[in-house]
């Protein structure tokens, strides 16, 4: 369908933690609308819908608007636009032909524009602040087997996957490990949530990273992974209970992750 929103929204404010969702959009442009070859169902069971609202009450937050399957923005440039099967879950994502040169350069030009702005973005906060933190928010499925399989066991599907692959682990020591227990100490809906680190993923993507390399020591980017435990992710329909608490953890995420900066 043809793109009605801009790439990305950035909300400015205080402070030196950085909330993104850089996976909650859905939209195309045209000419990636009539290359495609999945449904929107088949594209937005692979993306991270409901993410951007959950920053939302994080002072400095950026949603990104555009899908995956235009630009991947948690790809380094050369990967950023699926090519095969293999590098989008097995789905055949374009029609026969496409995608075409002009195609993947306008869709790498976005992806380059991203992380300059990032850049300009974080630069300005690091001039402010000796240190700060971006929670890089994703979500990811647990259910691969269909609606009625039996979803993925507990033992390897936290309900929220803290990946620090790419930080200097013992460095930002001091502020992962009690802002984990923090996390896990949190009222969700009346529970507490299974909150574990480098166990359904590790956070090895691009956004973080970045972070690391352009700020090292001064920047702790720390990959945040929902199972989607609060929409069904067959249908996209969402639990808006769980949403709300979704909402709150992320604020207190950014909140204790501010006083642990010192």
């Amino acid at each position: 369908m043809p793109v009605v929103s801009p790439w990305w929204t950035v909300q400015h404010g205080p402070g030196r933690v950085v909330a993104t969702a850089i996976h909650d959009g859905h939209e195309v442009r045209s000419e990636v609308a009539a290359a495609i070859a999945l449904g929107d169902a088949e594209r937005m069971r692979e993306e991270d819908p409901f993410t951007g609202q959950a920053t939302l009450d994080v002072p400095i937050h950026i949603v990104v608007h555009r899908s995956r399957f235009e630009f991947d923005l948690n790809r380094p440039p050369e990967g950023a636009v699926y090519s095969t099967p293999e590098e989008s879950w097995g789905l055949d994502l374009w029609k026969p032909g496409a995608p075409g040169e002009a195609l993947v350069r306008t869709s790498l030009e976005l992806h380059d524009e991203y992380y300059r702005m990032l850049a300009e973005l974080l630069d300005r906060i690091a001039d402010r602040h000796r240190r700060f933190v971006l929670l890089d928010i994703h979500s990811y499925n647990h259910r691969r087997d269909g609606p009625e399989g039996e979803p993925a066991p507990p033992e390897s599907a936290p309900d929220v996957n803290i990946g620090t692959f790419s930080m200097p682990r013992e460095h930002w020591a001091f502020l992962i490990d009690p802002l984990m227990e923090a996390m896990r100490g949190f009222d969700f809906n009346g529970r507490k949530l299974d909150v574990r680190e480098n166990v359904a993923f590790q956070g090895r993507g691009n956004q973080t990273r970045f972070v690391h390399e352009r700020y090292p020591e001064r920047g702790c980017a720390i990959a945040v992974e929902f199972k989607k435990f609060f929409m069904d992710e067959w249908t996209g329909s969402p639990d808006p209970d769980e949403l709300a608490a979704m909402r709150r953890f992320v604020a207190f995420m950014a909140a204790q992750a501010d006083r642990l900066l010192g």
